[in-house]
């Protein structure tokens, strides 16, 4: 009789836990366990910025540089620590897409963005400006408040209900988008502007990675209906996202590398970031039409923490040339990184300067 009661007020205890829990945050089961993962993806791959980041200048001091093309990068073995820990963070973002919206998970990156200026700070000697400490204050903050205030994950029961959505007219019209402002991107202007412009590179990185999110997304829940019993692996959709998912990866990477490589770290996690959660946000609402299921006061509040994260890494990218030049005003002049030794290196690498040989 006693552990029948026992049990009873366990079970009792375990409900009001998980009804206190949606009731005080508003968050499900589903979207907590989307919270966790995305949290711990930010980790590392805020951490695996700077490890990538020393694996490419050692690499770049003993054979050619990622930023013009190189690739003896795949040689070092420390590039590849940091690679081994971005793929754990993305399989764990991976996984957090499968419980959660994407405009729950996608703007919890900002972590990964303090992560890398407080390493880059201590371990690649890049100056912290005192604003750069409000900026990552206020991606906390505006984090915080689109958790609290993301819409409920869609319940979505087959892999082909995700291809409907991915094949309407809305979203269709932005893949093309996108696909033609990447093309423009990587054969009109990489090749003149790569060197110097931080938003040529960026700009591939992140057109390209909201579309990769959605097939992320769409895999992800595919895998999730297949573990629960429910065989998603004889669609052929769930291949054909499988194939959209690393065709993105490959670019994105290849892309990421040569702006880690040529641009200050410090500048290219903030920018990348406010560029890919845009897009990423605009992507999910037009496929997964996630603000049709919240009201207008839910989703002016998840605007108003993404604009304060944008102010937090507007802070750190631009008061990073504050620290690097000793200016107190925020100018507009191309940024600096310091290598180990603390001396300034310019955005253009040394050997776009040399004249082309005849």
């Amino acid at each position: 009789m006693e552990a029948t009661t026992s049990t009873s007020t366990g079970e009792d205890g375990s409900s009001m836990l998980r009804r206190w829990v949606v009731s005080y945050t508003g968050m499900s089961t589903d979207n907590i366990k989307g919270l966790i993962l995305a949290l711990s993806s930010s980790i590392f791959i805020g951490a695996s910025f700077i490890v990538k980041k020393k694996g490419l200048k050692k690499a770049g001091a003993s054979g050619v540089r990622a930023g013009v093309g190189g690739y003896s990068y795949l040689y070092e073995p420390l590039w590849w620590v940091g690679m081994i820990t971005m793929i754990v963070g993305e399989v764990a973002n991976f996984a957090a897409y499968a419980f959660a919206p994407a405009i729950l998970v996608t703007p919890l990156g900002a972590l990964s963005i303090i992560i890398s200026a407080v390493l880059a700070h201590i371990i690649l000697r890049e100056k912290l400006h005192i604003f750069g400490i409000l900026g990552c204050a206020l991606c906390v903050v505006g984090s915080t408040t689109i958790v609290l205030h993301a819409p409920q994950e869609r319940q979505i029961e087959s892999v082909a209900e995700v291809w409907d959505l991915a094949t309407e007219p809305g979203f269709l019209l932005y893949a093309g988008i996108v696909l033609a402002a990447v093309i423009v991107l990587i054969y009109n202007f990489v090749p003149q502007y790569g060197q110097t412009h931080i938003m040529v590179y960026i700009g591939v990185c992140s057109l390209v990675g909201s579309i990769s999110v959605m097939s992320v997304k769409a895999l992800g829940i595919a895998l999730k209906l297949t573990f629960s019993g429910m065989n998603q692996l004889i669609y052929p959709q769930t291949w054909i996202f499988t194939l959209i998912v690393g065709t993105c990866v490959i670019t994105q990477m290849n892309y990421l590398n040569k702006a880690l490589d040529t641009f200050n770290t410090a500048v290219v996690s903030p920018i990348y970031y406010t560029m890919f959660t845009s897009l990423t946000i605009l992507a999910s609402v037009i496929m997964f039409k996630d603000w049709d299921r919240q009201n207008p006061t839910q989703i002016v509040t998840e605007m108003c923490g993404f604009v304060t994260i944008l102010s937090g890494t507007f802070l750190l990218h631009k008061t990073k040339d504050m620290a690097a030049d000793g200016l107190t005003s925020l100018s507009f002049r191309l940024p600096k990184y310091s290598d180990e030794n603390g001396e300034g290196i310019p955005l253009r690498s040394q050997d776009s300067f040399r004249a082309p040989s005849p």
